[in-house]
């Protein structure tokens, strides 16, 4: 897989959205690797990890989010499913779970219908460790105010639990697995 063809077909050079996005996946990718490479035991692919990782948000160009130079037309949370779809298409389907799954701590069904939001009602939660991994190193990183530096556990914990306090408890158990 030749993640950079990936990444150069959908982000043109010299944009800033391109900027950001390499910034935070390869944050994204580091951390995660970080992880996956203290716990050997859990015998997690790290080269799946750091591709996946690099890919977890192709989707957010097609979102409107003008505050990471994103200019499309559907919601961000919308930006997982989307990424996925063109991993599938690409032909990458395990690839394409780690962005359906990636974000907040996963999604349920449940939550997306009590939300209203426009994403198929289906279960989007992190299955494989190497998903969950991703998601987990994701909430340290933002493409806004924390683009370069991480938050603290303390700041992730405060930022799911604006989600959900079952996001709180997700983050809290893959701090113990993978902290």
């Amino acid at each position: 897989m030749d993640v950079q063809k990936i990444i150069d077909k959908y982000y043109p050079a010299d944009d800033e959205l391109r900027n950001i996005y390499m910034v935070h996946a390869a944050c994204v990718a580091k951390l995660s690797l970080e992880f996956s490479r203290r716990h050997p035991e859990l015998c997690m692919d790290n080269d799946f990890i750091e591709e996946a990782a690099m890919l977890h948000d192709l989707g957010i160009f097609l979102t409107d989010a003008p505050g990471i130079h994103c200019y499309g037309s559907a919601p961000y949370i919308c930006h997982g499913f989307l990424g996925a779809e063109l991993l599938r298409k690409e032909g990458f389907a395990r690839h394409a779970l780690v962005c359906e799954r990636h974000t907040g701590t996963g999604l349920t069904k449940e939550l997306i219908a009590e939300k209203g939001w426009p994403l198929p009602h289906i279960d989007m939660r992190p299955q494989s460790l190497e998903e969950q991994v991703i998601c987990f190193a994701d909430k340290f990183y933002s493409k806004t105010k924390y683009l370069y530096e991480p938050r603290t556990f303390e700041q992730v914990k405060v930022s799911m639990a604006k989600i959900s306090q079952a996001s709180v408890d997700r983050v809290e158990e893959w701090q113990k697995l993978f902290g």
